[in-house]
């Protein structure tokens, strides 16, 4: 299911910048963690029954270890967070395909025997772990002290280090939070929706996710729909294909129709008011 991993990785976006940083790496972190569970998957699948939900583990491990690249480059370094993330999704690209060469002589991994199975009302649990990292992540945000400085952090970090909190530690929990997310989601896309990984695996979703904490306004329940509309669309350029009647039109147009659809819906519908006020600015401790 598409719309399980845009989700996940949109959840750790939302939240990395309700802190204040913009994650524009969540499409190689991503990418990280897909390549993290189909190495781990091939190589356990054939000793272990529960290679699965190790492969979840460690693609989620790698992409919170990588989001600390961006959490050193951005937060303690103060570069600019887009060129940061930029760089993260360009190594990804480079590192995925070395450790493929090394493992298996070719830039994609091996194929594995089984995917991840169907679950209830033939739904992959993927479903089920999105819907709860986003119970989890309303009631960090909303309900626990937690939250409410890391909301705080992209809102007004001055005055919360004035009340005696790391803003800093603040930030580099969200990042390594949305990179864990990040590379859960990667891992979601390549144990159900192909039998190996390669570099063209997540194939945007990554800035789709992004795409959707803009336009679900930074708030879980946005995140939410705007996660089921993109997915939709990805899903109906997908599908298309079956429907014979349509065959007259160039199958270009429809690999492109979810990417117009998150413009079109980006330029209708979001607004900058909405983001929070300290997202894409460094803090700087001096300015206290």
């Amino acid at each position: 299911m598409i719309v399980s991993p845009i989700l996940i990785a949109a959840i750790g976006g939302m939240i990395c910048e309700r802190a204040g940083v913009v994650n524009i790496a969540l499409e190689g972190l991503m990418s990280f963690g897909a390549m993290t569970a189909a190495i781990t998957h091939v190589l356990l699948e054939p000793k272990i029954g529960f290679s699965i939900p190790v492969a979840l583990f460690f693609a989620a491990l790698s992409g919170g270890l990588f989001s600390l690249i961006h959490a050193f480059a951005s937060v303690t370094l103060k570069a600019d967070q887009v060129v940061s993330g930029t760089g993260i999704n360009l190594l990804s690209n480079g590192v995925n395909v070395f450790v493929c060469q090394l493992l298996f002589r070719m830039d994609r991994s091996a194929s594995y025997m089984n995917g991840m199975p169907l679950g209830i009302f033939k739904i992959y649990p993927t479903l089920w772990i999105a819907l709860a990292i986003l119970a989890a992540s309303w009631f960090m945000l909303y309900k626990c002290p937690g939250g409410l400085r890391l909301r705080a952090a992209g809102e007004h970090p001055q005055a919360l280090a004035a009340a005696g909190v790391n803003v800093i530690k603040i930030r580099y929990i969200a990042i390594v939070i949305s990179g864990l997310l990040a590379g859960l989601a990667g891992a979601c896309v390549v144990l159900t929706q192909d039998i190996q990984f390669s570099v063209n695996v997540i194939n945007g979703k990554g800035f789709i996710a992004l795409a959707a904490v803009s336009f679900g306004r930074w708030l879980p329940l946005g995140v939410l729909g705007a996660s089921f509309l993109f997915g939709f669309s990805s899903s109906l350029a997908v599908n298309v294909f079956n429907i014979k009647s349509l065959d007259f039109i160039p199958s270009e147009i429809f690999n492109m129709l979810p990417y117009l659809i998150t413009l079109l819906t980006l330029v209708i519908f979001s607004g900058k008011e909405h983001a929070p006020r300290a997202v894409g600015q460094p803090y700087d401790i001096s300015s206290n």
